[in-house]
């Protein structure tokens, strides 16, 4: 998974119920993960053939499997690896043919970076040298030294098996030069076969030989182990968050759900502010902040970092008569100016009874004998 999604909020539908019929306010979703990628693509192959360009890889390619690719005589025709499936007895592996390397390809040169992390999932790698090449500086073991040298360079393959395939030895020159250097190649300990894609001498003693390694780095491989998943019960006494008291007076509150709840709340809306001051209370945080001494007023942050957000705490009714904060007999929260504007309203519907009531026996007075039945 590149990036975690955030969870989704909920509509004022599903926030109903007995006493909220139709709530003014929905839950937001939570933001999700923002992540910058590189992608890098890298093709996955048992066998890559490396060599310098129109040195017959994509060639042998083509001659090894279904494959194919695209074959000219001019250097670069291959920018991207070919894939062939080889067969080999009761093997099967897939080859890649590699885009030609020139020195320097360890440092990016003729785009060598953009071809060597193509080898870095191949389990074996065949050096396809080129025994009838026209250029008078190079000749098959100085090009071999070139390609391992940037391939020790670029880093992490030393430790996969190598096979040297002189390649083009349908010609005279080829085969002439195939003999000279192969038995100084086989002496640094490496299988040397001589090939010819185009006559396709020399192939299946090849196919066999890379067959062989796959089997090898297959049955080495260890197989990944089954990952342990360890259950962990949260403990019977943990309440899910956790209340810091700060030296400077303020309060930090740091859970899952208060975090996710505060990330789900619209603040532009009064109704759901109040509900998150519900959801809060219910959950017994405004119990934790009164043990951990808040008092209302003080500063409370819940969450952590740039994410945190910050109140001025004001302690629900709700949180119940053993948390008052002042004397015996006293809950000083009654005293705040919203709760005696509330009394006043009390007071003032009572003065309005008692009138309705006088009013109302003026204008339906009772019978006297009433009164005396009642004596």
């Amino acid at each position: 998974m590149a990036a975690q999604g955030g969870k989704g909020g909920l509509g004022n539908a599903g926030l109903a119920n007995s006493k909220r019929r139709a709530p003014g306010f929905a839950l937001l979703g939570e933001p999700g993960e923002s992540r910058t990628l590189f992608l890098e693509l890298k093709s996955v192959a048992d066998i890559g053939l490396v060599g310098y360009p129109s040195a017959g890889k994509s060639s042998l390619i083509a001659a090894m499997s279904a494959a194919r690719p695209k074959i000219a005589d001019y250097p670069f025709t291959t920018l991207v690896p070919n894939l062939g499936v080889v067969q080999a007895g009761d093997t099967r592996f897939t080859a890649a043919d590699v885009p030609g390397l020139i020195p320097g390809a360890s440092e990016g040169k003729g785009l060598g970076h953009e071809f060597l992390r193509h080898v870095e999932r191949c389990a074996a790698l065949v050096h396809v040298l080129d025994c009838a090449t026209l250029e008078t500086d190079r000749d098959p073991v100085k090009d071999f030294d070139v390609i391992e040298e940037e391939l020790k360079l670029y880093g992490g393959l030393s430790d996969r098996p190598r096979i040297i395939a002189l390649n083009k030895i349908d010609l005279p020159d080829g085969k002439a030069m195939a003999d000279m250097v192969q038995s100084s190649l086989e002496q640094r300990g490496y299988p040397v076969f001589q090939v010819s894609a185009a006559s396709r001498e020399g192939m299946q003693e090849l196919i066999y030989a890379m067959a062989q390694i796959v089997q090898k780095v297959r049955k080495e491989q260890k197989a990944e182990e089954t990952t342990r998943i360890v259950l962990r019960p949260v403990a019977v006494d943990d309440k899910g968050f956790k209340v810091i008291a700060n030296a400077d007076g303020t309060f930090n509150v740091i859970g899952d759900k208060p975090q996710r709840w505060v990330k789900q709340t619209d603040f532009s809306n009064a109704e759901a502010i109040g509900y998150l001051a519900d959801r809060l209370a219910s959950y017994g945080v405004e119990k934790e902040l009164f043990k951990a001494g808040a008092k209302a007023g003080d500063e409370v942050r819940i969450g952590i970092g740039d994410d945190a957000v910050i109140f001025d705490w004001e302690p629900s009714i709700e949180a119940g008569a053993e948390l008052l904060a002042g004397p015996r007999g006293e809950d000083l929260r009654l005293s705040t100016p919203w709760r005696m504007d509330l009394n006043d309203d009390v007071d003032q519907l009572s003065d309005d009874e008692i009138e309705m009531q006088w009013e109302y026996n003026i204008a339906n007075p009772r019978d006297p004998r009433v009164d005396e039945d009642a004596k």
